[in-house]
């Protein structure tokens, strides 16, 4: 999510309120039950974890294809089977917390041990390196415009000109990015109602990742009425979160399991069951 510093995804103040939220907040889905327990447990490797066995991931969902509720319920994705990795490395099983962004990329959620480590589609920025430990790149990200088809807009540019509509989600790079080429763009909480926005006809044209907007596409009710009409190529990579001053050895196991996906075709499987392309091919 390419979200921003905000972007998907005065910070002191923000993030102490947050974290004293975050005691009343969380609600739980994926492997587990779902709770969350503020004693640090040992796991295998020697990784500190806020519950024993198992590798506690904050997401925000839906955003389909990275996270995501199946049909059964199950929250799936191309982050989820990442992480898997790391929690198939540690000996441990990946319980997933569906949280609001904006206390993820903030870091507040990682510092009130209401997880281990984020995988929430989230850009790597300097603002939000203040607050979190990244992992190394696993995702190259860049921005797109969907639009309704029929407006005759090709470019932000012509979105201006035309003086419609745009909308954007909440916390992320999109919305930074065109608030900095001087949009004032409405604002919805996550890319579902983001979505649902642009079907209502609240919005003309809306940003967002652009493997998200591909994603729609593939719905035939989405494809008949909207078209992508430009994509932004922001420069954007996406990185797991961590608290600030992250556990070394959940670090260091993370970024080796990345790598290794890369070096011995893992990853590029995870990436074709997704994107339905290898990387380098999406868009």
């Amino acid at each position: 999510m390419a979200l921003s510093p905000k972007g998907r995804r005065g910070y002191a103040a923000g993030a102490l309120a947050l974290i004293a939220a975050l005691t009343l907040s969380a609600c739980g889905g994926g492997s587990g039950s779902g709770s969350t327990t503020s004693a640090s447990a040992s796991a295998a490797g020697g990784v500190q974890l806020v519950q024993p066995g198992k590798l506690t991931v904050c997401t925000n969902i839906p955003y389909e294809p990275f996270q995501f509720k199946d049909a059964s319920g199950k929250i799936v994705g191309f982050d989820v089977d990442m992480v898997d990795l790391v929690a198939k490395k540690l000996g441990v099983t990946q319980e997933i917390v569906d949280i609001d962004f904006a206390v993820i990329k903030s870091g507040a959620a990682m510092a009130a041990k209401k997880c281990d480590l984020a995988a929430a589609g989230m850009t790597i920025t300097p603002e939000r390196k203040a607050n979190i430990d990244f992992s190394e790149p696993y995702f190259d990200a860049t921005q797109a415009l969907l639009a309704k088809k029929g407006t005759g807009a090709k470019s932000l540019a012509d979105v201006k000109a035309k003086s419609l509509k745009l909308g954007a989600q909440a916390s992320t790079t999109g919305l930074d990015y065109v608030k900095k080429q001087g949009f004032d763009p409405t604002e919805y909480a996550d890319s579902a109602k983001e979505l649902l926005a642009l079907q209502a006809g609240q919005a003309d044209v809306i940003v967002q990742d652009l493997p998200v907007v591909l994603t729609w596409l593939k719905k035939p009710e989405i494809a008949a009425k909207f078209e992508l009409i430009g994509s932004l190529d922001t420069g954007e990579q996406y990185g797991f979160g961590m608290k600030k001053g992250a556990d070394p050895v959940l670090l260091k196991t993370t970024n080796e399991e990345i790598a290794k996906a890369k070096q011995d075709g893992t990853y590029e499987k995870i990436y074709v069951k997704w994107f339905g392309k290898k990387p380098g091919e999406l868009g």
